[in-house]
């Protein structure tokens, strides 16, 4: 699977992806994009998975541990920098399979800041695997 080039705001999005997470570490690097990775492994239900991103994205101080505060700080300029992120998501079947709802919920969220982001001209790729 090739990776895209994650410089190109108009591209980004969240897309399924089988490969390394390496490759999309290397090419967030090459494009100048903040890279993080957020492992579901072992995490069980909407406060674990609250947590986990809160580590992994390193969310502002602010963040409240709710779906709506996760939007906000998905959109906040100074949170995501001055040229984009990318984001791996690795170990999502399982958790996806037991928190069905959660998922579907953090995937929508995840999706509509790749959109607002995307109005702004800046890359917000969410790599999920």
């Amino acid at each position: 699977m090739k990776i895209p080039d994650l410089s190109v705001a108009a591209d980004a999005g969240v897309r399924e992806w089988s490969g390394a997470p390496e490759a999309v570490k290397a090419a967030a690097g090459a494009a100048k994009l903040k890279f993080c990775s957020l492992d579901l492994h072992g995490v069980g239900g909407k406060n674990e998975l609250m947590a986990a991103l809160d580590k992994a994205l390193k969310l502002p101080e602010h963040f409240g541990n709710n779906w709506d505060a996760l939007a906000d700080c998905l959109e906040d300029d100074d949170w995501l920098g001055a040229h984009g992120i990318a984001i791996f998501v690795r170990h999502v079947k399982a958790y996806a399979k037991t928190y069905h709802a959660d998922w579907e919920t953090l995937s929508d969220i995840l999706g509509e800041a790749a959109e607002y982001w995307q109005e702004r001209h800046k890359p917000f790729w969410v790599f999920v695997g």
